[in-house]
């Protein structure tokens, strides 16, 4: 992987092109780590909604450890997204080109650690399921706290109900016959954005499908060819801040 490449899609200074490259990256692996995560504990980790409709459910059902289960999934997921905001406010006020970096490299180390102990942990039911759901949640959390923070809330990776509606919307506008007599402005569909909305949602799919089926072929060690590509990306600018300390 060509080290300036690597310092554009994860590097301090950013452009639209670089937040729509790593978006897509990132979509793919949040849709793997979706799928995977799902055949390892029946359950979807990447977005909130669907935790917490399960919390009121399960509430109404008197299911109570379900209930704790599902809670400690959306603060897992919100302790990731903090955790990116405190390594990215750290990074500034230090003024380190890795601000990106750190918590992606986090997230690979994690995902690393997911697909190492994950294994080891299936012989132990018990532990499986809370330290998946908190591990995965904590994950996408700190994913899509990175993507909104390097795109300034343009880009999110780890749920597609926004992709979706943004994407119909525009296609609504695309498919829209303009009256030319109308004195009302015309509606024009933004033919860019359309392609970046049905890229992020396509990726997200592809990763499931890769997700899915790598889970289904190998297990857990599905994860670390996934880890060590978001680690090779985030490497570099970390590297850069280590040698301009020395």
């Amino acid at each position: 992987m060509p080290i300036q490449l690597a310092r554009k899609l994860v590097g301090k200074e950013r452009t639209t092109q670089a937040n729509r490259t790593i978006g897509l990256l990132l979509a793919a692996v949040a849709g793997a780590i979706n799928a995977g995560g799902f055949l390892a504990v029946q359950q979807y980790t990447s977005h909130v909604t669907g935790i917490v409709s399960a919390v009121a459910d399960n509430l109404a059902l008197g299911q109570m450890a379900l209930v704790v289960d599902g809670v400690v999934g959306v603060l897992s997921f919100l302790l990731g997204a903090m955790t990116c905001a405190v390594l990215v406010n750290l990074a500034r006020r230090k003024r380190l080109g890795s601000e990106y970096a750190l918590p992606l490299l986090l997230e690979a180390a994690l995902i690393l650690c997911f697909g190492l102990m994950g294994s080891q942990l299936a012989h132990f039911e018990a532990l499986l399921l809370p330290f998946t759901v908190i591990l995965l949640c904590f994950i996408m959390g700190l994913q899509n706290a990175v993507v909104t923070k390097l795109s300034n809330a343009v880009i999110r990776t780890t749920h597609m109900t926004g992709i979706v509606t943004d994407l119909g919307i525009e296609l609504g506008k695309l498919v829209y016959w303009n009256d030319r007599d109308h004195a009302m402005p015309a509606v024009r569909a933004d033919r860019d954005r359309i392609k970046v909305l049905a890229g992020l949602l396509a990726c997200f799919l592809v990763g499931g499908v890769v997700g899915a089926f790598g889970f289904k072929a190998v297990g857990y060690a599905f994860t670390v060819p996934i880890a060590l590509t978001l680690a090779a990306f985030a490497l570099v600018p970390f590297l850069d801040d280590l040698r301009a300390a020395a």
